[in-house]
């Protein structure tokens, strides 16, 4: 069976970005509220898929343990808020400079859950804040949809770009649960 999947940017997107910094700790993870329905709207029709890059582990402000910690308290909050959890999550703690395969833009933590779980990236989103994870959908030949105040001409390919999850709930809604292939 072939699977569709939306791949999440953490740190932005799932919840609040500390700007110029990271988030280190349970205490600094602060889901933006409305990823809430966002998520359960997602769940209900796809694989959800966490890939973000954790640079943090590389410039050794946290441990891989309090990464884990992290992602185990988000899981928990999700299940108890939405009834679901992420299918799975893939991170890079690799520094930008590495260039690593895995880390965005680089597609690698995308093409391994793709093959993983046997998704069709044609019918799949990447929804990040950021160039990189633009970039990184493109390269990986999944639809890319951008959070925030882009302009067309960064991101020719795009498949949208919203400025809120709010407006994504709205997008998402009405054209990607109906028509998940790109016009």
């Amino acid at each position: 069976m072939i699977n569709r999947a939306v791949f999440f940017d953490r740190d932005g997107v799932v919840n609040k970005r500390i700007i110029g910094g990271y988030v280190t700790s349970i205490d600094e993870f602060v889901f933006l509220p409305e990823f809430f329905t966002l998520f359960k709207l997602v769940k209900q029709n796809f694989l959800a898929i966490l890939i973000t890059n954790q640079q943090g582990l590389g410039k050794n402000l946290m441990t891989e343990k309090e990464l884990s910690s992290i992602h185990s308290y988000m899981q928990y909050q999700l299940r108890i808020q939405t009834g679901y959890s992420f299918d799975d999550i893939s991170y890079c703690g690799d520094l930008a400079e590495s260039n690593s395969f895995r880390r965005k833009p680089n597609p690698g933590m995308l093409l391994e859950a793709m093959e993983r779980w046997n998704i069709n990236p044609k019918e799949s989103f990447m929804i990040g804040d950021n160039i990189s994870d633009y970039l990184a959908a493109i390269n990986a030949n999944i639809n890319p949809i951008l959070i925030g105040n882009f302009d067309k001409s960064q991101c020719p390919n795009v498949y949208n770009i919203v400025n809120d999850l709010e407006e994504l709930i709205e997008f998402f809604s009405a054209n990607i649960l109906n028509n998940p292939v790109k016009p």
